[in-house]
């Protein structure tokens, strides 16, 4: 399974936050959730996937209300002590599980009637890693609750004329393996949606994306830097003209008139009584 640093995980969760907080209203669509849950109906037990430093498990965790039981599943353990440490002030502190998710989905202790949920991982994973875990979320009639899905629509304002180049490699980049096989990349939204509606789950889908102003160069200049990388990767004979894009971006946030929209979706799922 593919990486994430601490550093760049620090960086991207303001971001992550308020687009969530603009998509509204998924907490309260999912039976056995949010404060307004009757309290004998709520679902106890909580499994993040993917979670990292735990930005899913503390965005939620302030929101949900309730005593629950949060696991919080990653195949890099110290990335899972930094979000036990975070959590010391909260009201849960999490419990953990060294798993790579790339390896299957076997050993997951999915809860029975709980909340599975995810933030930034299904465009990272396979079509049939995807197929496995609805399966096993149907089993489990778990709640899904899976946010900020890259669907591959990007804006970079002011325009330049490679932008639309650059970000078709980058949105080529993201179906190569991340180490579940073939991503699903920009397509996993919608792929997720199908695959588990076909599992009998009723299905909310929003948008939630980042809205990125000057007031964020560093988020800003990872991801240009990011994006370009990616581009080289694909593309190394559009280096050239990746590296003058690069250059041009760089410059407007420099100036301070760069901003950035970045798509994403966020989809909650449940199975009718």
């Amino acid at each position: 399974m593919s990486g994430f640093s601490a550093d760049w995980l620090a960086l991207r969760e303001p971001a992550d936050s308020r687009a969530r907080d603009a998509g509204g209203g998924l907490l309260d669509a999912l039976p056995g959730l949010g404060a307004r849950a009757d309290a004998s109906a709520r679902a106890r037990e909580v499994l993040d996937l993917g979670a990292g430093t735990g930005a899913n498990f503390r965005y939620l965790q302030a929101r949900l209300g309730g005593a629950r039981r949060w696991t919080l599943v990653d195949h890099d353990r110290a990335l899972l002590q930094r979000a036990v440490a975070h959590a010391a002030s909260l009201a849960a502190v999490p419990d953990t599980a060294v798993i790579d998710l790339s390896g299957g989905l076997d050993d997951l202790p999915l809860p029975e009637g709980g909340l599975v949920t995810a933030s930034a991982l299904l465009d990272l994973v396979s079509a049939p890693w995807l197929e496995r875990l609805a399966h096993r979320c149907r089993a489990a009639r778990a709640v899904v609750l899976f946010a900020l899905t890259y669907d591959g629509r990007v804006r970079c304002w002011p325009e330049e004329r490679d932008d639309a180049p650059v970000i078709a490699l980058v949105n080529l980049h993201q179906r190569t393996d991340k180490g579940f096989g073939p991503a699903l990349g920009p397509a996993a939204a919608a792929a997720a949606a199908a695959q588990f509606a076909r599992a009998g789950y009723r299905l909310r889908r929003v948008r939630s994306d980042w809205r990125i102003g000057v007031d964020e160069p560093a988020l800003q200049a990872a991801l240009l830097e990011g994006w370009a990388l990616a581009a080289r990767e694909l593309a190394p004979g559009a280096a050239p003209q990746v590296d003058g894009w690069l250059h041009r971006r760089l410059r407007h946030l420099r100036r301070g008139r760069s901003t950035l929209s970045v798509g994403h979706e966020d989809l909650a799922g449940w199975l009718p009584d």
